[in-house]
Order: C-alpha cells, then sequence, then structure tokens
C-alpha cells in the first residue's frame, strides 16, 4: 500500500536538528591545537601534586569557537616527558552551559575525558538548543568524538516549529571528518511519537540512513491524519522518489495486529472538516 506522508521526512528533519548543536568534545577535538583559557571570578586553584586546576565562580573555559560555563570547572593534566601540559579531563559542575558557533548546552553536570574520547552531560532542565529547534531528556547526553556519535537518553524530545519527535533514546551518527557534521545515520528506540500540524505516527522504532537516502518507522505502526488511520508493522520513505509506503506482516518480537494485513481506515469528506 503506498500513500504520501509528511511525517518520515520530518523524522529526518527532527533527528537532524541535533547536527546544529556542537558539544565541546567535537569542538576541541577538531581545534586540539588551540590554546585552551581558563578564568573564574574567584579563585583559580592549582593543585601541583593532583596534577589539577579548579576554576570557582562564574568559571569559563574556552578553546576555539567554543565556550563552556560552570560554578566550578575541574581541569586534569599530564606534563608528558617531551614538555608541555596536556589536559585529558575536564569537568564542569552547577549551571553548565556549553557555548558554541552551531548552538548551546544546558545541564547541571559535564564530564569530558580526552582519554576516552567521550562527553557526557546530565542534570535536571538538560537541553541542546539552536536557531529553531531543541533537544531534550531526562537522563543524559553523551558525544563520542571519534565515532561521531550523539545519544540522548530519557524522554527525548525534539522540537522543531512545525514538528516534534518523542522517544525513550535517540543515537545520531555523523560523517567522519565532515566540518559541517552532515548526518548520517540515525535511530529512535523506543515510544517513537512524530507529530506535524497535520498528522501523527507511532511505533517501536524510527530510522534514517543517509546511504541509501531512507527514512523507516518500524513496530506497531500506526498513523493519524484527522480520523483517518493507517496501521502496519513499518512505514518507509524513499527520500529520493518522495513515495512512503505502509507494510503488513509480523512485528520483530513476532506479534502482529489481526491477521498480520496492513489496514486504512478512511472516512469521506475528512479533510474539509476537519478544517
Amino acid at each position: 500500500m503506498t500513500r504520501r506522508t509528511n511525517l518520515l521526512p520530518a523524522l529526518c528533519a527532527t533527528i537532524a536538528a541535533m547536527a546544529l548543536v556542537q558539544p565541546m568534545a567535537h569542538a576541541q577535538s577538531k581545534n586540539s591545537a588551540a590554546p585552551l583559557e581558563i578564568s573564574a571570578a574567584e579563585t583559580l586553584e592549582w593543585h601541583r601534586d593532583k596534577q589539577l586546576y579548579i576554576a570557582n565562580g562564574a568559571a569559563s573555559a574556552q578553546q576555539g569557537e567554543t565556550t563552556i560555563k560552570a560554578n566550578i570547572l575541574e581541569a586534569y593534566y599530564r606534563e608528558p616527558k617531551a614538555g608541555g601540559m596536556q589536559i585529558w579531563k575536564i569537568i564542569a559542575r552547577n549551571n553548565v552551559e556549553i557555548h558554541s558557533a552551531n548552538g548551546n548546552a544546558y545541564g547541571d553536570h559535564a564530564v569530558y575525558n580526552l582519554d576516552e574520547s567521550k562527553a557526557v552531560m546530565t542534570g535536571e532542565n538538560l537541553k541542546m538548543l539552536s536557531d529553531d529547534q531543541s533537544l531534550t531528556a531526562d537522563e543524559r547526553f553523551e558525544y563520542y568524538t571519534e565515532e561521531n556519535k550523539l545519544i540522548a537518553i530519557g524522554n527525548t524530545l525534539i522540537k522543531r516549529p512545525t514538528e516534534t519527535l518523542e522517544s525513550d533514546r535517540v543515537t545520531a551518527w555523523f560523517k567522519d571528518g565532515d566540518a559541517s557534521r552532515e548526518l548520517w545515520r540515525a535511530e529512535a528506540d523506543g515510544h517513537v511519537h512524530i507529530k506535524t500540524a497535520e498528522e501523527s505516527i507511532t511505533g517501536d522504532k524510527g530510522e534514517y540512513r543517509k546511504e541509501d537516502n531512507k527514512a523507516e518507522v518500524i513496530g506497531n505502526v500506526v498513523i493519524r491524519r484527522g480520523p483517518n488511520i493507517l496501521e502496519g508493522t513499518r512505514a518507509e520513505l524513499d527520500l529520493l522518489t518522495n513515495i512512503s509506503k505502509v507494510f503488513g506482516g509480523k512485528n520483530a518480537d513476532g506479534e502482529g495486529k489481526g491477521d498480520g494485513r496492513v489496514r486504512g481506515t478512511f472516512f469521506p469528506d475528512s479533510e474539509e472538516k476537519s478544517e
């Protein structure tokens, strides 16, 4: 069964919004040669025995176009035999803000471990913002610099002016070595709910793949447009042909509604009544 729908392009667009917020971990990996400047309103402590700097009171660390702010910043370093100083971990505590050229991120606590190529941000009111979209999560954001992978965990919500995406977890991979961080692949897992001004779709999982220009919602799929309903186990959009398909059959867990046939329920003149 074939039917045009705006929902699957919305899935691509809302997940792609995550690419517009650039964590400090990504910025530092791209600007590792730039100096890291740390400042504070109150004190800057140097603990030589622990190889640690602590900035207290409206603390700030800036490298290139990226700045991280917090009440307290801790920077752990090494002194290689060749000389110099190597920062290997940064911890930001309380009222954390990360500002970059592409967007801003906010939380209560952030840790960037260069040895693990991993940055984690947690706390209440966890959010990433850019010009016209936002990403929020209840649990944490994780960014892996070597994999160019961003994960949002816990009741994730991506908002754009005309659509939203809700899911338990969203993972996005970006094209390696691309300064613009082109979205290459994305997954939304658990209780996926996409809404536009006219339609909504629910399912167990959402996927976007740049390599074959396709987007899918998989498992217990229900598409609603006004009173009209489409039901199946998978919905697919080919972004090259702009043709959407809804499939029947069984879900991945072997379960399916009724006889596993794809179904549509349409009400005459529903568009006019809806208007």
